[in-house]
């Protein structure tokens, strides 16, 4: 019989962005877990930055299997400061901004806290664009994601 270890301990790095701003966007998570590292991405054909940093860590959350301490690296102060300081008034207001305003993507601000609650984690953020080794991988995988999302779009006819 063998005990339970405990948590596993996971490092994700995520980014999303979109050229231009609204667009076509890209969005890709790293998880490591030891010497394992898993790499998913996807994009949209029409979304935003917010909505696409967003989905990645909503993403790479639900990618665990199970509950996990993690550490998690985003260079989206948005997703950083929502997540940590704005969503319990958020909850609280009924998904309405101190304005009393719809919060502005409530469906992805739900998925993630929905993919957080089993997690205990650290929300970290990282400059981006500054050096940092796997926020600059994650950010090449979410602009190739994006880049695919683009070449198999059907150009506009006229103009």
């Amino acid at each position: 019989m063998g005990s339970d270890p405990g948590p596993v301990s996971v490092e994700i790095w995520t980014d999303g962005g979109c050229k231009p701003n609204p667009g076509p966007g890209g969005w890709a998570a790293i998880l490591r877990f030891g010497r394992h590292e898993r790499e998913i991405s996807g994009a949209e054909p029409a979304t935003t930055n917010n909505r696409m940093e967003l989905t990645a860590a909503a993403a790479a959350l639900e990618a665990l299997t199970r509950p996990c301490t993690v550490a998690l690296h985003t260079d989206s102060e948005y997703v950083k400061n929502g997540i940590t300081r704005w969503q319990t008034g958020w909850v609280r207001r009924n998904w309405r901004n101190a304005n009393g305003d719809p919060v502005a993507n409530m469906d992805l601000w739900r998925r993630l806290l929905d993919a957080a609650a089993p997690h205990s984690i650290d929300w970290r953020w990282v400059r981006g664009h500054a050096g940092d080794v796997m926020n600059e991988r994650a950010d090449q995988l979410a602009t190739a994601a994006r880049m695919r999302a683009e070449a198999a779009t059907p150009a506009k006819a006229g103009g």
